[in-house]
Formats: structure tokens, sequence, C-alpha cells
């Protein structure tokens, strides 16, 4: 299969949307937890973007161990978003607006993952 740009890739931009988001609300995370907790989840943020360029980069018989790793990184990701709710950094609307790109970027690692062949 031949690698297309990472910047075609639709769920580059899902990822990049999402940092968009995050960085947002920068301005509005309590000076407390700014280089805490949501430092933590743009740093993860960040991680994906690296993760999937790198990723991108690879052939498909070498992928598949890549896409697992992006993958437990949406997953930490997930929970470090829901902490960030439970801990009153982000409030109930912020956090669902987060859920749904990150579900949609699930569902799209995940598409990516069956399609690698094995």
């Amino acid at each position: 299969m031949v690698s297309r740009p990472v910047l075609d890739i639709p769920i580059f931009h899902k990822i990049y949307d999402l940092y968009k988001l995050l960085h947002s609300y920068h301005s509005r995370i309590p000076k407390s937890e700014r280089y805490t907790i949501w430092q933590k989840c743009e740093n993860a943020t960040l991680a994906l973007l690296e993760a999937l360029i790198e990723t991108s980069h690879y052939p498909d018989d070498k992928r598949l161990h890549l896409l697992y790793i992006i993958s437990n990184k949406l997953d930490l990701l997930k929970v470090l978003m829901r902490l960030a709710k439970d801990t009153r950094t982000i409030d109930s609307q912020q956090y669902l607006a987060v859920q749904v790109i990150i579900q949609e970027i699930g569902k799209m690692v995940g598409g990516w993952i069956k399609s690698v062949p094995r």
C-alpha cells in the first residue's frame, strides 16, 4: 500500500483539532491544575500526534505494533480527561466536547488496526 502524507490522513486532523480544543481551554484551567493534570493531557495529545506521524512512515507490515501504541496512548488520554473532569479542572460540557473527538479518534484507530494485513 502506498503511504499517504500524514497531513492527508483524517485521523491526523482529528488529533490536531483535539489539541487545538485543549489549548483553547488552557486559560480557563485553574492555575493549580494548569501545570499538573492539564499539562499531562496536552502532552498526551501531542504524544498521539507524534506517534501517528511515526506510524505513517512505516510500511503496513510494521504498523500494527505502533497502532497498538497509539491505542494505548488514547486510552491514557481518556483516563486523564476523566480525571480532569472529576477534579473539576474542566466542566462537564468541556469534557463531553473532548470525549466526542476522542471517541471518533478511537474508531479511526480501531478501523486502521483492522485494515492492517497480518
